[in-house]
């Protein structure tokens, strides 16, 4: 299925972008084995995480409105944010995907999730640090947590993209800054529970 589906991004998707795609599956496919993952859901994951990413507006809109998908103000006032989503829903119609780890991995790329799984976060994660996102002092920070601890990094890479997003004149999706959230609490259990039994 892998070059079916590289065959279709190469029609479909800019070259730049595809090559953004392949550094995505590459580092996914990294981080699922040093947590010590079957990696093939993963790279599936992040091989078809941006199937959407150039299709307009008005068919990102329809094709979440089809599908019964909540569609808020925010989605409404910036449609690309449904392209995870809708690229969730091209993986299961155009290439039959139907593990359900697979299409949730791909849907909550963008905006992670409150409570997402291991192979959620790691595609989140690998879409906003692969080597090609840039070589900043932050971004190697992040890519060295990513390696260390999940729930840490996630919150981490939400405070990297909140930041850039509110020196940005577009709306914030309130999802993102629940997943933020969520994923520090449970790094700060997680701490809570390394203090009381070292």
């Amino acid at each position: 299925m892998r070059e079916q589906v590289i065959s279709w991004l190469a029609e479909n998707i800019k070259a730049s972008r595809v090559e953004h795609i392949l550094r995505v599956e590459k580092m996914a496919t990294e981080l699922a084995i040093h947590y010590q993952l079957e990696p093939e859901n993963t790279a599936q994951a992040a091989l078809m995480h941006d199937l959407a990413k150039y299709f307009p507006a008005h068919k990102l809109l329809q094709m979440a409105s089809t599908e019964g998908l909540e569609v808020d103000e925010v989605m409404i006032s910036n449609p690309h944010l449904l392209h995870a989503d809708v690229s969730a829903i091209v993986a299961r119609d155009k290439f039959g995907v139907e593990n359900k780890e697979i299409l949730q991995a791909i849907a909550n790329h963008t905006l992670g999730r409150p409570g997402m799984g291991q192979v959620c976060c790691i595609v989140f994660l690998a879409d906003s640090l692969e080597p090609g996102r840039g070589n900043t002092p932050e971004l190697q920070a992040l890519r060295q947590v990513s390696r260390k601890n999940i729930a840490q990094a996630v919150w981490q890479v939400c405070d990297y993209s909140l930041k850039f997003l509110v020196n940005s004149p577009g709306m914030i999706h309130p999802r993102m800054i629940t997943t933020r959230n969520w994923f520090l609490q449970k790094w700060k259990s997680q701490q809570s529970i390394t203090h009381v039994n070292p």
